[in-house]
């Protein structure tokens, strides 16, 4: 079962489940946006993979819009070379539009993560011979208000489920892709990888999320993550 057939298995299990108040509005990128996400596994999720940086859960002008994990527009365009077709989320929030390749709005995180990736590593391959990218979860929780609701904040009868889903397919992706170490992006990730990957010969770091509302993000993310993998023993 290679990372395609994981994944659709992932969408058919998250599939039956319901969300209530706050949440009005949940996106899974990788059913309407799965042209794109296609692309990416097509052309970079070769193994083995020496770290895997897991992030959370698709930012609504990233991932909600190109299918591709921290995935902001011009840079999944313009460096990775993905775009294709996006269609739309069932019920869409109008807050928060999907418009595919053709959103102006620029995810800071996506922005910081791949930015670094291309100023390190200059081209996607040299990036992929070491590297991938995962989320852990791959919905998108809207409230009313148009606000982002991140799954460590949904209801406990709610956020059950969907982890045991979530930790699964997270077990067997790291198994496909046999990385050395899977670098958690921010305490979420970090917390469900200690967990999910329980018997896995895999060492699990964590890094500091790029978003603006990490005030150290804010301070020069770029040096800031460098530094903490290194010190996790990754050579850049």
């Amino acid at each position: 079962m290679d990372l395609h057939a994981i994944h659709q298995a992932l969408i058919e299990a998250l599939r039956p489940l319901r969300f209530g108040p706050p949440v009005t509005h949940v996106y899974n990128p990788l059913t309407y946006a799965r042209k794109p996400y296609a692309q990416y596994l097509k052309h970079y999720a070769r193994r083995p993979k020496e770290v895997v940086l897991l992030g959370m859960n698709p930012g609504p002008w990233g991932m909600a819009q190109t299918g591709i994990p921290f995935g902001e527009v011009h840079l999944v365009r313009e460096w990775l070379g993905i775009e294709a077709p996006v269609g739309h989320p069932e019920q869409e929030h109008p807050k928060r539009p999907v418009e595919g390749f053709a959103c102006r709005r620029s995810e800071v995180s996506g922005k910081r993560l791949w930015g670094w990736a291309r100023k390190r590593f200059q081209t996607p391959e040299r990036f992929f011979e070491r590297f991938f990218v995962l989320n852990y979860c791959p919905l998108l929780f809207i409230e009313e208000s148009g606000r982002n609701r991140t799954p460590d904040k949904l209801r406990v009868e709610e956020r059950r489920p969907l982890l045991k889903i979530c930790d699964e397919a997270l077990y067997k992706s790291v198994q496909w892709l046999k990385p050395e170490s899977v670098i958690a992006i921010g305490g979420f990730a970090e917390k469900r990888a200690m967990e999910a990957l329980s018997g896995l010969p895999v060492t699990i770091g964590r890094i500091s999320h790029p978003s603006p509302a990490n005030p150290k993000a804010n301070r020069g993310w770029e040096k800031l993550i460098e530094g903490e993998l290194r010190t996790l023993g990754i050579s850049l």
